[in-house]
């Protein structure tokens, strides 16, 4: 018997080919300059601007006790003076040119984000190649920038509940490897950091062949080459950093953690699983899993806990890309007068619907179509395609990987997700943290 398309799905065949058409892995060119550091190169000059996204290969998983939060502490750090640009001019120099900049740091890389007038170029790769190769790790900045990281860390605990619980349900589902901590670091640690750390540090993973370089817009091949050869081909390598080597050992039984705020109106509740590292063959399963539970009004939790049992005002959650196994995360908040223990059971119950009787074809389908429309939707800007080009070259080992994406979704079956929802959101793999004002009472 024939199968009928359903809607979403029939859109989005129809749409695929017009959508490939736009991007392709012909588009990008690639080297690799004598000193490690590989360079992506995308030309296209539908507007005169250009963009640069450095990608280093250091995040919060390469620190150990003592100097947790050293990775994001970088990130100020670089913006604040080295031989020829003084403290500040980073930017000063970049606005001067027509650009502008940011930067993150996440648990496996700090990346560092540059848009300009393409006829600007040579000024950044002058900008990137002098803080890169000399730094200026000066006593009385470092002891600034150490105050701000601090004054950071405690806001941000105090004004996100999300981060306030995510903190504890990290320290209680890891026991071994370093994704235990947050980004930002344990506080008595950022007061800790010696000179000596910090300058091992830059020398170690902000050496040349530890990072890859995507550089996308109005610019021209040989002329990126020539200039990536003369202002970073120049900075030495450094002996490769040390592997990250702890595995963490199988969770085997739920564990729990209860977090008091005062400030909160509702309890918030956190489950956590552990998934694979982003590279595993289950990875897209888990994706669409995680985003038929929670994008959109008609996802699962959205559905169940905050349309029609109206237990919850929210959900939300996300599962990070990563170099090592991680975890899923499920975010509720509960409507007022609804306890933890209620909200936490109906979030279970939901779950394992999925883990006893799978998904429907058309909630698959609906899934898949959206997520393929805005991997496309990503790709119609530089700025898009430079950041998820370097993130699948560190990611899934291989930027080309990026141009099969939309088939990799598309060969998620139901069986795949109901596979994936048994073997992971099981309650022996499950850490469960509770946000509230009050804590239950044990009687």
């Amino acid at each position: 018997m024939k199968q009928l398309l359903t809607p979403a799905l029939a859109l989005t065949l129809t749409l695929m080919p017009a959508l490939a058409q736009a991007s392709e892995p012909s588009e990008v060119q690639s080297f690799t300059l004598d000193n490690g550091m590989k360079i992506l190169v995308l030309e296209d000059h539908a507007i005169p601007n250009a963009n640069m996204y450095l990608f280093w290969k250091v995040g919060s998983r390469n620190e150990v006790p003592g100097i947790t939060g050293l990775s994001h502490f970088f990130e100020h750090m670089m913006f604040n003076g080295s031989k020829n640009y003084g403290p500040k001019m980073f930017d000063r120099t970049m606005e001067a040119a027509g650009g502008a900049n940011n930067a993150y740091t996440t648990e496996n890389v700090t990346v560092y984000t540059d848009w300009f007038p393409a006829d600007a170029i040579e000024t950044i790769f002058k900008l990137e190649s002098d803080r890169i190769a000399h730094l200026n790790i000066d006593a009385n900045m470092v002891e600034s920038e150490r105050n701000v990281v601090a004054s950071e860390r405690t806001t941000g605990l105090e004004n996100s509940n999300w981060r306030s619980l995510q903190e504890e349900v990290k320290a209680t589902a890891f026991r071994a490897h370093p994704y235990s901590w947050s980004v930002i670091g344990h506080e008595s640690d950022i007061y800790a950091w010696t000179l000596d750390d910090l300058k091992q540090y830059h020398k170690t993973y902000y050496a040349p062949n530890n990072a890859v370089v995507v550089i996308a817009g109005a610019v021209e091949f040989e002329q990126v080459k020539a200039l990536s050869e003369h202002y970073f081909g120049t900075i030495p390598a450094q002996a490769p950093p040390a592997k990250v080597r702890t595995v963490e050992p199988e969770q085997k039984g739920e564990r729990r953690v209860y977090v008091r705020k005062e400030s909160v109106t509702s309890p918030n509740l956190m489950f956590a699983y552990h998934v694979p590292e982003t590279q595993h063959q289950d990875s897209y399963a888990l994706d669409v899993l995680i985003s038929l539970l929670i994008d959109g009004n008609s996802s699962r939790l959205n559905k169940a806990l905050v349309d029609e049992q109206q237990l919850a005002l929210g959900i939300d959650g996300y599962v990070p890309e990563s170099f090592d196994p991680n975890l899923l995360y499920l975010f509720a908040v509960a409507k007022p007068g609804v306890t933890a223990d209620t909200l936490e059971q109906a979030m279970i119950t939901e779950i394992n619907k999925v883990a006893a009787g799978g998904v429907t074809q058309d909630e698959l389908d609906k899934v898949k179509n959206a997520k393929l429309m805005g991997f496309y939707d990503t790709l119609e800007t530089i700025n898009g395609r430079a950041n998820t080009l370097g993130t699948y070259e560190l990611f899934q080992g291989d930027w080309r990987k990026m141009y099969s994406a939309p088939e990799a979704y598309a060969k998620v079956t139901r069986e795949d997700v109901q596979r994936v929802a048994r073997s992971y959101l099981k309650k022996s793999n499950r850490t469960v943290g509770v946000l509230a004002a009050e804590e239950d009472n044990d009687q």
